[in-house]
């Protein structure tokens, strides 16, 4: 099983559909947004995912009434971080800014997301792997990614794009 990882969007929305397209080829079992969607009509294009969503909000995401309201009809599963995941098994445990991953907050989780950065995040702490796929907001093609983490291995590798 693999999830998709993807933050700070922020309202690119060509970037946003080149992302959605990525993660419906490469057969995600789920994604998770780690935050800065910055606008609902954002939001509405990961409608197209053939997979859940579920994620935090981020610091520029301050049409939090709009996203939420967004998020919900859509049926996805947002929120304030953190958020406290359990898929295939795994427990996860997503944040927008690092600063949130303390050791309360990531206490039993097998994977820490999170964003704010826009830079690549791949370390070990014990049995614990963080993870950040860095900028996908960007104008420069192929400069951009987003994340896939496999969750029987707890690998995380990058799409670029």
């Amino acid at each position: 099983m693999k999830i998709g990882v993807v933050s700070d969007t922020h309202d690119n929305t060509r970037n946003v559909r080149d992302i959605v397209d990525l993660f419906n080829r490469n057969r995600v079992d789920h994604v998770i947004h780690t935050g800065d969607i910055t606008k609902a009509s954002t939001l509405e294009i990961f409608r197209e995912l053939e997979a859940p969503l579920s994620g935090v909000f981020g610091n520029n995401d301050t049409e939090l009434d709009q996203l939420a309201a967004v998020a919900s009809r859509l049926g996805f599963d947002f929120g304030k971080p953190p958020l406290n995941l359990e898929i295939h098994g795994r427990r996860i445990v997503v944040v927008h800014d690092p600063r949130e991953l303390t050791d309360s907050t990531t206490r039993g989780s097998a994977i820490a997301l999170h964003g704010h950065t826009h830079m690549l995040r791949i370390e070990q702490r014990e049995l614990l792997t963080i993870f950040n796929p860095g900028e996908c907001a960007g104008h420069m093609k192929g400069l951009n990614a987003v994340g896939l983490v496999d969750l029987n291995s707890l690998q995380p590798s990058l799409l670029k794009f």
